[in-house]
């Protein structure tokens, strides 16, 4: 089977620790649960990616060099 975290299209994917998290919803003034989600189930989620977990995706961008989204892990 191919793992697909090692695609060259698959941006980085990682799984936030509780004060980055609450860092970023300061940030952006939401809860959590208004994050956009992301299934478990993704095969791009880093093995250790529980439901309830934020994730930081960092994509390559033409504008910016690098856009940083965020993913609540739903099941």
């Amino acid at each position: 089977m191919v793992d697909v975290t090692n695609h060259t299209l698959v941006p980085e994917h990682s799984v936030l620790d509780e004060s980055t998290i609450e860092t970023v919803l300061d940030e952006y003034d939401i809860d959590r649960t208004d994050l956009p989600k992301i299934k478990r189930t993704d095969p791009a989620l880093p093995d250790d990616a529980e439901i309830g977990d934020v994730i930081e995706i960092v994509r390559d961008s033409r504008t910016t060099d690098q856009a940083v989204v965020y993913r609540l892990v739903v099941d």
